[in-house]
């Protein structure tokens, strides 16, 4: 069974529409498609209020992508307590913390040489 290529723009597009639907915050997308043996294209990196609010983005990415594009998931940890949910697209891989947990791993520092990129939200 071959696993189907979503275009990599229309996927973070989806991802960050999820995300605004339920007011996710501080979105950061981080190419990094320029440093040498990563496990995937782009980190998509934000953050909820509380593991209720981690919760509705994680489904509310799920939903949008299963929808628009016809695609899901291969993998998804941290369900189980939501202080940080990874949701693995293959090429792309998005992680949703809770703030306190963000800071404490700080991953955009670990991959400092990523461009990153910093979605403005409307609230």
């Amino acid at each position: 069974m071959a696993i189907k290529q979503t275009n990599p723009d229309q996927l973070i597009t989806t991802i960050l529409a999820g995300i605004e639907d339920v007011k996710g915050k501080d979105i950061n997308i981080l190419d990094l498609r320029e440093i040498e043996n990563t496990v995937c294209d782009y980190f998509i990196v934000c953050e909820g209020t509380s593991n209720t609010q981690v919760n509705a983005i994680v489904n509310s990415i799920q939903k949008k992508v299963s929808k628009n594009l016809k695609d899901k998931p291969w993998h998804i940890e941290g369900m189980d307590n939501a202080e940080w949910v990874l949701m693995d697209y293959v090429n792309v891989v998005v992680h949703v913390f809770q703030k306190h947990i963000r800071e404490y791993y700080d991953i955009e520092s670990l991959w400092g040489d990523a461009k990153t990129t910093v979605i403005e939200s409307n609230y």
